[in-house]
């Protein structure tokens, strides 16, 4: 069995490991040889009262994940990932280099990297852009790798919800029973976990657009299959494709990237969904998949400081950041090799937890050493300590473990 995959099996079941030969877990950690001590997510605490989650992209492969070869998302029209510059750098379709390099969304290590550095910065969750449960494209693979950040994030004690993109329903002559059949697989699949995001007690569902379903009565079918109808939030200024007088689907709408957010607006809604970017630098003419959108400079951190303060000052309750790794449009807040942790270091001052970027950059060292121990039993069964030190707020314990190996 390869022992990378022994590993996530063990991480995922929190079943003990019994290493032969193995020194095992330094002494001075308090834990013996043979044993691992599974210990339960903890809060962080903030005091900043705002719910803050992050658009999450599951669309990644390596040729590891993808038959071979990278994925589009990687690639787009013509960039080739196999070729490494000088500095160790592969060519991606975007301006700005992961920390971790590319990497695949269904990784499991990558995504309890990424959920850590969530947790530290006070972000609450996810919302995954999810394509449905069509068979075409790469919808499947964004289909499973949605369902591995859904257990990722459990596991460290996060949330989740869906971003239902409708508009991978364009050319179908029956819209609305695809769309009943993606949203039964919702209700079933992901609605009733305990740490999907809830509204008065309701799924919240967020629906980018709607694109394709513009009647609010095809809506209303779509969303009867539902034994619990879901709050719904669409696109902003796009409430009249789900609700008018006689259908009322749709509870508010959120804001997408917008480089100077109108509050002005929101009372008019029961729930409001802010939006906060870091800025809007795609790759599409350079990647040659068609001209691109406008560009909104970053100004080195000081829009995404302008924009959560403007949702600080419109006192809401729901923030979205727009992204977590959508490198192709440069909405991106993971860290890079451009601009560091900087964007999560201000997230940790947004939100009010007590940390700082120095956690952050141990959680980085974590990643280096999973990678770097990954067919090493006996220092993967220390790093799956550390990992559970990490979710349940010691750091320093983590760390300790980590400089002893």
């Amino acid at each position: 069995m390869n022992k990378r995959f022994l590993y996530i099996l063990l991480l995922l079941t929190g079943t003990m490991l019994y290493a032969c030969g193995s020194s095992g877990i330094n002494n001075k950690t308090g834990a013996d040889s043979t044993s691992l001590k599974v210990l339960d997510p903890v809060s962080v605490t903030k005091t900043n009262t705002m719910k803050v989650f992050v658009h999450y992209m599951p669309w990644f492969e390596t040729p590891a994940t993808n038959n071979g070869v990278w994925g589009q998302h990687w690639t787009m029209a013509n960039c080739n990932p196999d070729k490494i510059d000088g500095n160790g750098k592969r060519q991606i379709a975007s301006y700005y280099y992961p920390l971790t390099g590319p990497y695949a969304s269904s990784d499991s290590i990558i995504l309890y990297y990424q959920c850590l550095l969530m947790k530290y910065s006070g972000i609450d969750g996810v919302m995954i852009d999810w394509y449905g449960i069509q068979n075409k494209n790469d919808y499947a693979s964004i289909k499973t790798n949605t369902e591995m950040m859904a257990k990722a994030v459990k596991k460290a004690g996060l949330q989740f919800a869906i971003v239902y993109e409708d508009n991978t329903l364009n050319g179908m002559d029956d819209k609305v029973s695809q769309a009943r059949l993606d949203m039964n697989y919702l209700d079933t699949g992901f609605f009733k976990s305990n740490n999907y995001v809830k509204v008065d007690g309701k799924p919240l569902l967020l629906v980018f657009g709607p694109q394709q379903i513009s009647s609010p009565a095809d809506w209303s079918k779509a969303l009867s299959i539902l034994s619990t109808k879901p709050e719904i939030i669409v696109l902003n200024g796009f409430t009249s494709k789900v609700n008018d007088n006689q259908y009322t689907n749709s509870q508010g709408e959120f804001l997408w990237v917008n480089a100077k957010p109108d509050y002005s607006n929101i009372s008019n809604y029961r729930m409001y969904i802010g939006g906060a970017m870091p800025g809007f630098h795609d790759f599409y003419k350079v990647g040659g998949w068609g001209n691109g959108y406008t560009t909104y400079d970053s100004e080195d951190g000081v829009l995404f400081d302008n924009q959560l303060d403007a949702a600080q000052k419109a006192n809401l309750g729901w923030l979205q950041i727009s992204t977590w790794n959508d490198y192709g449009e440069g909405t991106n807040i993971e860290p890079t090799q451009e601009y560091g942790y900087k964007y999560l270091a201000k997230l940790q001052q947004f939100t009010g937890v007590s940390y700082q970027q120095s956690v952050l950059e141990n959680i980085y060292q974590w990643y280096q050493l999973e990678v770097k121990y990954a067919n090493d039993n006996t220092k993967l069964q220390e790093l799956m300590q550390c990992y559970y030190y990490f979710i349940a707020l010691q750091p320093d314990k983590a760390v300790s473990l980590m400089n002893n190996l």
